[in-house]
């Protein structure tokens, strides 16, 4: 069963302005300006937008840190929205609000972040039963499976989310999918270098995969290497994954596959930022 609730207004980071829910209001009637004019209007909406947008992914990672209470071991997620949390912890712990915080990151990118800030850290080898997992999603279904990845992330974020008691997900709205894939956009697959073009042509051949596209992540005229050395291929469908499972258990089933985007019965509460402000679905 889902648990909706709204949470109207949260408090950012200390010295900025209070965020609260965005209200969308009806156009004035039309007018045709033009000129310079025009120009810098449609600039200037366009990033209030944009900010009113952080600042609901915000109000998200901070709601997503309340759950997080002294003594604990963190696991550290990667992606923009929670870069919000991470400064959270580290805006709490100066404060002395939580205390005793041990921080277990997912990328080098997430790592540096909260070093700088002064977040004691350690890896799953020293920290292997992990208290809370924060982290983003690229896509949410119904029943609160995920896809994950697309910041390339997905191995490191996979073990150390399913050493976690709790894992909450934070998202915007724009994620919210009726099925896994739904998106169009990259479910993505890390695989080893070597023999790389066999594997992706295993992938691309799977049936439990049928209709979808596979491709090689690029980065710039090479391939794009992961935290681990490793390679990633994204799938892309033109319709939702038919059965998650069946899909997870046959990507995983090849040799030279290291892991998948697929993370499914792991999430217990998704965040999820949108315009009416944040509420919270839960298993």
């Amino acid at each position: 069963m889902t648990l909706t609730a709204t949470v109207s207004r949260t408090t950012a980071h200390a010295g900025l302005l209070r965020a609260s829910r965005v209200t969308l209001r009806s156009p004035p009637p039309f007018r045709s300006i033009r000129g310079p004019g025009a120009v810098s209007m449609a600039k200037n909406n366009a990033l209030t937008v944009a900010l009113s947008q952080d600042e609901l992914k915000k109000q998200a990672a901070h709601k997503a840190v309340e759950y997080a209470k002294s003594g604990m071991v963190l696991g550290l997620g990667t992606g923009s929205t929670t870069a919000f949390a991470i400064d959270r912890i580290g805006e709490l712990m100066k404060k002395g609000e939580l205390k005793d915080i041990v921080g277990v990151p997912t990328s080098i990118k997430s790592y540096e972040q909260a070093s700088a800030l002064g977040i004691p850290l350690a890896t799953l080898d020293e920290q292997p039963v992990i208290d809370l997992a924060i982290d983003g999603a690229d896509e949410v279904d119904p029943k609160l499976n995920v896809v994950k990845g697309r910041g390339g992330a997905l191995l490191r974020e996979k073990l150390v989310e399913q050493a976690s008691k709790k894992f909450i997900c934070i998202v915007d709205e724009s994620k919210l999918v009726d099925g896994l894939g739904g998106s169009k956009d990259a479910m993505p697959v890390e695989i080893v270098q070597f023999c790389y073009k066999y594997n992706l042509g295993r992938l691309q051949d799977l049936p439990e995969l049928a209709g979808s596209t596979a491709k090689l992540r690029m980065n710039g005229d090479k391939p794009y290497v992961t935290d681990n050395q490793n390679y990633i291929v994204d799938l892309y469908f033109e319709e939702p994954v038919k059965d998650p499972y069946a899909a997870a258990k046959a990507i995983g089933e090849l040799t030279g596959i290291v892991d998948h985007g697929l993370f499914l019965d792991m999430v217990d509460v998704v965040v999820i930022a949108g315009k009416d402000g944040v509420r919270l679905s839960e298993k």
